[in-house]
């Protein structure tokens, strides 16, 4: 019968090394892949803007055009620095490597540790606005809004532990569906408005002064639309997934990119404020636009539930644009051992699978932090987001004046105008939003400290391994083998015949409890039928611990052994089913043991497995 691989099932077919290249991006799957997450927040962004507002009035709403106006220009300036970005950085890293070039290792580890926090609130953000948009319209899966937004998280881990090429194929159909269906929003919506088929419903008319309207209350709902923003770095972070010329492509990607969500950010914010559309508790401010202008009757109908499912879907699979940046993000940290290794390696699919896995555990912990709650989250992923814009652009300005000299504006505008926009956010957010965004000051030092404390071992470990000018080898004269036997067994003889095989004094030792003092008679009396010339010492537990004793009886035997010039091995029986599923049948003694034994200095641990047939 043919063994049932459940890990192939979920995840594919494990790919050859050489396979990497065909797995690589074209410019249509890299914009499904890597710009949902900015292309979904127009499901979000403006409701954030006239959410401020409204604390106000509904008379304040009108503001939002003026805002929305001022989110585009950041947006023209951060597309234009990051296709910058891109060519000076083809190898990818985005904020993190042009933040440690240009500005030294702290303000890299600081966008880099931002950015990491930021991709696992864009998962949290993503699925949980996606839940919202599917109990907008099935209000009856409204209690159930936490439990969608895990589900929907661990669907996106497996769809990428599959492959890029996989995933970017599974993401063609709801973003490309999301567009066409916000493109058919905004042409039947200002179709209605310029035939008069749409009736003015704004709650104030531009230019309308606002009694108790301030710069601040602006500023927030500046700094809160400025979410819709999240995701134009991701590209430039993933520029190695895009196929050649990687940077030309991954450069036209963006400014694809950008357009769209240009055009729709501002054709949204227009049609909320002609119809003067106010957010409540239980429809989003995009779902009302849509029910309007659908009409809600016939075939309108059938349009406003293929619009707002397709919303659900893009704002669901945004979340992938986390799954795409993180892993790479982790990989350059790592390179730098700045992160744990075992973020460099691929798995089966050739993906950063430890990066995505760990992505996916860290959206899922927020969501149950935060229960699924979109507004308390976007305060937390706007400060992640806009301290490593405001870094990125602040390095551009350095490369290009330590490039370029006195004449570096030319090529620095964008960055400048960038930088400054994204310091006065994150001055607005410190200012007016800590009570929200306090948890990121407690994260990030803990973050960096881990950075830091990462690569002091690293250094430490290169270190004691990096051989001398002079490598003495030291030459031992024998070696004990320490044997552990718990029963006379297949396996104990099998483990003492290669004791005998390797050693030039053999000890067997066994761990005696009150409660088997009488079998632990009968053990000895056996092994001694078997073995009479070995040395078999019983180590009594009082407390019924095995582990214990045993380390306390390899110290002694350690301590003697070196007076004698002796190394000491210590060999851990096992025995291994023949299905992996059984081995949940037996005690895991043997990991454990092993596992306090290697922290002994000049102790060698050995496994002996003997493998059951059936």
């Amino acid at each position: 019968m043919k063994k049932i691989n459940v890990k192939q099932i979920l995840v594919g077919k494990p790919l050859k090394s050489t396979d990497d290249d065909s797995h690589l991006l074209t410019k249509f799957q890299a914009l499904a892949m890597l710009s949902s997450d900015a292309l979904s927040s127009i499901a979000y962004g403006t409701e954030q803007i006239v959410t401020v507002l409204l604390t106000l009035s509904a008379a304040a709403i009108w503001y939002s055009l003026p805002i929305a106006a001022l989110v585009l220009v950041l947006l023209v300036a951060l597309t234009l620095s990051y296709r910058q970005i891109i060519h000076a950085y083809p190898h990818g890293g985005g904020a993190y490597v042009v933040s440690t070039e240009n500005l030294g290792a702290n303000a890299g580890l600081i966008a880099g540790g931002s950015l990491l926090v930021d991709y696992m609130l864009t998962v949290a953000v993503s699925v949980s606005a996606g839940a919202d948009a599917i109990t907008s319209a099935l209000p009856t899966l409204h209690p159930y809004n936490l439990l969608i937004s895990i589900i929907l998280v661990l669907l996106l881990m497996l769809m990428n532990l599959r492959g890029l090429r996989e995933s970017a194929g599974f993401l063609l159909v709801p973003v490309y569906t999301f567009v066409a269906a916000t493109v058919l929003l905004l042409i039947v919506g200002l179709f209605r408005v310029i035939t008069g088929d749409l009736s003015y419903n704004a709650t104030s008319h531009i230019g309308s002064v606002v009694p108790g309207i301030s710069i601040i209350l602006l500023l927030k709902a500046f700094s809160s639309g400025s979410a819709s923003l999240t995701g134009v770095e991701a590209i430039s972070n993933a520029v190695p997934f895009f196929k050649k010329p990687k940077a030309r492509n991954a450069a036209g990607t963006l400014a694809l990119m950008a357009m769209i969500l240009g055009l729709f950010f501002t054709g949204i914010t227009f049609l909320n404020y002609y119809l003067g559309v106010v957010p409540n508790a239980h429809s989003t401010v995009l779902s009302q636009v849509a029910h309007t202008i659908f009409d809600f009757n016939g075939v309108g109908r059938i349009f406003y539930y293929v619009f707002q499912f397709s919303t659900a879907m893009i704002l669901a699979v945004a979340a992938n644009t986390g799954f795409s940046a993180f892993p790479m993000l982790s990989y350059n940290l790592a390179k730098n051992k700045y992160m744990p290794h075992m973020y460099m390696e691929k798995g089966d699919r050739l993906g950063y699978s430890n990066g995505i896995i760990s992505l996916a555990a860290g959206a899922v912990i927020l969501l149950a932090i935060f229960n699924g709650s979109t507004e308390r989250l976007i305060p937390l992923y706007s400060i992640g987001v806009f301290v490593p814009f405001a870094l990125s652009q602040t390095g551009m300005v350095v490369k290009w004046h330590r490039e370029m000299g006195g004449k570096f504006w030319r090529r620095a505008m964008s960055n400048m105008i960038g930088a400054a926009i994204s310091a006065i956010i994150v001055l607005i957010l410190l200012v007016f939003r800590l009570a929200d965004i306090w948890p990121f000051f407690i994260v990030m030092p803990i973050l960096i400290g881990i950075f830091y404390a990462i690569k002091r071992h690293y250094t430490e470990v290169a270190h004691q391994l990096r051989l001398e000018d002079k490598v003495v080898d030291h030459v031992y004269s024998g070696n004990v083998v320490i044997v552990l036997v718990g029963n006379v067994t297949n396996v104990a003889v099998g483990a003492m015949s290669y004791a005998q095989s390797i050693g030039s004094e053999i000890l067997a030792v066994h761990v005696s409890t009150k409660e088997t003092y009488r079998k632990d008679k009968e053990v000895e009396t056996e092994f001694k039928a078997l073995y009479p010339n070995v040395r078999f010492s019983i180590v009594e537990s009082s407390y019924r611990d095995i582990v214990k004793p045993v380390v306390r009886y390899v110290d002694l035997v350690s301590k003697s052994a070196e007076k004698k010039n002796y190394t000491v091995t210590v060999i851990v029986p096992q025995f291994v089913p023949k299905h992996s599923w059984q081995n949940i049948l037996h005690n895991q003694m043997s990991v454990r043991m092993r596992y306090y034994l290697s922290w002994r200095d000049n102790v060698v641990v050995s496994s002996y497995s003997y493998h059951l047939k059936k």
